[in-house]
């Protein structure tokens, strides 16, 4: 379904407006940033398509920023979106100016591409991706298509030999260090990595 024009403009208009109203004070909250409640278009249910993830009915967002919320109702998206704002806010220096373009942070890769050989490896044997950018919070279930990393986890004992089953959420980062700390303990005891 294409966007007419005017749903095209009204972002940016109460983006301009929002920015202009932000000049009258310092402080702002959730109410000051302008925020887009949509119904989805499809949602899993609709499509007929079963998945570990639903695709909610409603989505609401910050204009020029990637904060959102979703929801069954639009309120619940709303309060989606007041729940990651305050995480936002409790985790950022300082807040960006309402309506203004808030570019996209990635995560670190300090501690996934510190084993970058192993990671490279891991990626291609045992995800079956040639290419992909892992950060420290990237998770087997970024890659997982099922309702469970049981298979992930079987064919990371089988191929390296360690059980990574208790780590909290397939956390890659984690995962590779403990290969790497395994393969490390094996080399020191003089066994074959």
């Amino acid at each position: 379904m294409a966007f007419s024009f005017q749903m095209r403009l009204y972002p940016n208009l109460l983006a301009g407006w929002k920015f202009l109203l932000s000049f009258q004070k310092r402080d702002w909250l959730l109410e000051d940033y302008p925020i887009i409640v949509r119904r989805q278009h499809e949602t899993n249910q609709q499509l007929g398509k079963p998945g570990r993830f639903t695709l909610p009915a409603y989505y609401a967002r910050i204009v020029n920023w990637t904060l959102s919320g979703t929801g069954n109702t639009a309120a619940d998206a709303l309060e989606g979106l007041r729940e990651t704002f305050k995480k936002a806010r409790e985790n950022r220096p300082s807040m960006p100016r309402p309506g203004t373009h808030v570019p996209l942070e990635f995560a670190s890769q300090e501690r996934a591409s510190a084993n970058s050989a192993l990671a490279d490896e891991f990626l291609k044997s045992v995800l079956g991706h040639d290419e992909a950018w892992i950060s420290d919070k990237s998770s087997l279930w970024d890659f997982a298509s099922g309702h469970s990393l049981d298979d992930y986890y079987a064919k990371i004992s089988l191929l390296y030999g360690v059980d990574v089953s208790d780590i909290a959420g397939g956390n890659l980062a984690e995962i590779i260090e403990r290969i790497a700390q395994s393969k490390k303990n094996q080399m020191e005891a003089g066994g074959i990595p």
